[in-house]
């Protein structure tokens, strides 16, 4: 069975802390993927949510000094109960209190998959990048070389999304291909691609490589359907939730 038709059999609970911009976008993405989400961002009930839910998804997006806290206590209760947990360090290079933020969080959780572009990652290996605001920017550095380096570093999976995606445990290195260019003219594709790599993940910790790369090659392959039928970004976003629902499905139909 695929981790696809698995999860959406099994319906996980994926708690998401998360920036409000994407919040609305990411919660309906979710659930046309066939998951539950939970936005829960209160310190009060961090560590309880994140202690029943199949996955705890942390976006630094629209970041506060109380966020991070309840980060912390949510990403400690999640692998203290054997479930993973993905960092989105949105923006990471952008700021001096968001690379701190992200590597506060790195620090104090065993995160399973920091999942972000090559800006983001290039500010928390602090390797020299032309950082555009939350946007990949522009750099040279060798992106594979540093996600290696990444996941050896802090123990994790490293997923980077671009033009060609790259998945790796710091040994070894999947690529995935793909896309379309569209994804990245509306808001939250890659916040919610994050909680995507969550929900496979949960149907598929035996081999948590594999099960990103292939929450990846699915994402990519929603991008590539939803520009078939899309116009511009307003009709894109709308399509792209009706793809992700019905991808993979057993009737190998598209709604739209």
């Amino acid at each position: 069975m695929q981790l696809i038709q698995q999860l959406r059999k099994e319906q996980p609970l994926i708690h998401c802390i998360t920036n409000f911009v994407v919040a609305n976008f990411q919660a309906n993405g979710l659930l046309a993927l066939g998951v539950s989400p939970v936005m829960a961002d209160a310190i009060e009930e961090a560590e309880d949510i994140a202690n029943v839910a199949a996955c705890s998804v942390l976006n630094i997006g629209t970041l506060k000094q109380q966020t991070v806290d309840a980060m912390i206590l949510a990403g400690k209760s999640a692998r203290a109960a054997g479930k993973p947990v993905v960092l989105d360090p949105v923006g990471a290079g952008a700021t001096p209190f968001r690379k701190a933020s992200a590597l506060h969080v790195l620090k104090e959780v065993d995160v399973t998959v920091i999942r972000c572009n090559a800006g983001e990652l290039a500010a928390i290996a602090n390797i020299p990048w032309h950082a555009k605001g939350v946007d990949a920017g522009e750099g040279n550095a060798d992106i594979e070389k540093i996600a290696k380096e990444v996941a050896l570093e802090h123990r994790c999976l490293v997923a980077v999304s671009g033009e060609v995606d790259i998945v790796t445990d710091g040994h070894s290195t999947l690529t995935i291909t793909g896309g379309h260019p569209m994804m990245t003219n509306i808001t939250g594709t890659g916040c919610l691609l994050s909680s995507v790599v969550g929900a496979f993940l949960t149907a598929g910790m035996e081999k948590p490589l594999e099960a990103t790369a292939e929450a990846l090659s699915f994402y990519k392959r929603v991008g590539e359907e939803t520009a078939k039928i899309s116009t511009g970004p307003g009709d894109f976003a709308m399509n792209f939730l009706n793809i992700l629902h019905t991808l993979d499905r057993e009737t190998k139909t598209f709604l739209v």
